[in-house]
């Protein structure tokens, strides 16, 4: 009779918390079930047992106990429909489905772990940017919004540079192989497929600013201090279409590289990307109104005429000679200020870049009025005076040849 009683009242709850109420083990706030998760974070679920990580490759901070992890579980990584397999009407949103797919990103250190979802990945790439390729008409503004986060989360990462000698040898570009990343079979079709959606007609630049904004384009401009050359062929396409179609980034641009070259002048002496960097300039340059803004003159005599000074300019200085030439091809009476820039940097001890400095003059020379050199005519015939008593062959060659023009100015 008594236990009658007894068992018409509720149950105490369990202290050990093993169970809910309803019989389900182990439920905790920290630990949200996985569409919960997914819809919270709007992040694609990751599978760290199988090299899928966030953003640049790295594993997630403190993966092991993260709701966030998929410890194994490769279902979470599945292929999706293709484009024909759909109704116009559902594109939209399977591409939006597909970007989301190629937010994750996998571990390239090791070939052998998710071979099978690598290949999802890499497949997934290639039909959305045959998707951008044949757009006929305008991507709304949760296509744009969803590429430019999957590229971040792709391209946005911390470099790694190894360890190299700060002297001559180290920037050897004969001797030095360049560092291939190994993630390029993915970095590779991600800059493919944003190189083709920034120059399509479909994409609305007054939109697409909103979500490729200042800071987007200087952590792009960060990238150009990758190792790899073939990331940076594509860096220096795909920022020389966005200087073109968004013009409000275009002062930002500038002024990121002239920073760029500021501290790779007067600080490290250390960057990958400056021949890049200084043939976006020469179109820049090229595209500048007459008469040229004190900006630009500015930035041609702190900047330009300065890169002539560290050790390693052999690795850029086919593309920094085409870029002040060009500035006074366009303000000839800018050719004093460089011929006296250039003899201030003129190297002493070293021929090959005396050479190279030489071949710089004739251009310079070509393009100088007689008014403009007679105002430098004195210290560019000392500085000539010292490479005739030189007995290097090549300068023996040039200096004749840059005499020859110098005595027929005057």
């Amino acid at each position: 009779m008594i236990k009658q009683i007894l068992g018409r009242f509720p149950k105490k709850p369990s202290k050990s918390g093993d169970k809910d109420p309803i019989g389900r083990s182990g439920a905790s706030v920290s630990n949200p079930p996985r569409g919960a998760e997914r819809a919270a974070s709007g992040h694609t679920p990751i599978i760290s047992s199988s090299g899928l990580s966030y953003g640049s490759g790295q594993q997630h901070p403190g993966n092991g106990n993260n709701p966030r992890v998929n410890n194994g579980n490769s279902s979470a990584f599945e292929v999706l429909p293709g484009f024909k397999d759909v109704p116009n009407a559902e594109k939209n949103n399977l591409f939006v489905k597909k970007l989301n797919l190629c937010c994750v990103t996998f571990d390239f250190s090791d070939p052998t772990k998710s071979m099978k979802e690598k290949e999802v990945k890499r497949q997934t790439l290639l039909e959305l940017v045959d998707y951008v390729a044949s757009a006929n008409q305008k991507f709304p503004e949760i296509v744009m919004q969803e590429t430019t986060r999957m590229v971040s989360v792709n391209l946005f990462r911390t470099l790694t540079t190894p360890p190299r000698e700060n002297n001559i040898s180290a920037y050897d570009l004969d001797e030095d192989e360049p560092v291939m990343d190994p993630a390029w079979s993915h970095l590779q079709i991600v800059y493919e497929l944003f190189l083709r959606f920034i120059q399509s007609p479909e994409t609305d630049a007054k939109l697409a600013k909103r979500y490729i904004d200042h800071s987007f384009v200087l952590r792009l401009l960060d990238l150009f201090d990758s190792e790899d050359p073939r990331e940076r062929e594509y860096l220096k396409m795909i920022l020389h279409r966005v200087y073109g179609k968004f013009m409000v980034h275009r002062p930002v641009i500038r002024k990121a590289i002239n920073n760029t070259f500021y501290q790779f002048i007067y600080e490290t002496e250390k960057h990958n990307g400056i021949a890049e960097l200084l043939e976006i300039l020469g179109s820049i340059i090229n595209g500048f109104a007459l008469p040229l803004k004190e900006e630009h003159k500015l930035f041609l005599i702190r900047a330009l005429i300065p890169l002539h000074k560290p050790k390693c300019v052999a690795m850029y200085h086919q593309q920094l000679s085409y870029c002040i030439t060009q500035f006074v091809e366009k303000d000839c009476k800018l050719s004093d200020t460089v011929i006296r820039g250039l003899l201030k940097y003129w190297p002493i001890t070293n021929s090959t870049k005396e050479v190279m400095f030489l071949g710089e003059l004739e251009e310079i020379l070509e393009a100088t009025q007689p008014a403009e050199f007679q105002k430098c005519m004195v210290p560019l015939f000392r500085q000539i005076a010292r490479c005739l008593n030189s007995s290097h062959f090549q300068l023996l060659r040039d200096r004749c040849f840059c005499g020859t023009m110098t005595i027929s100015r005057v």
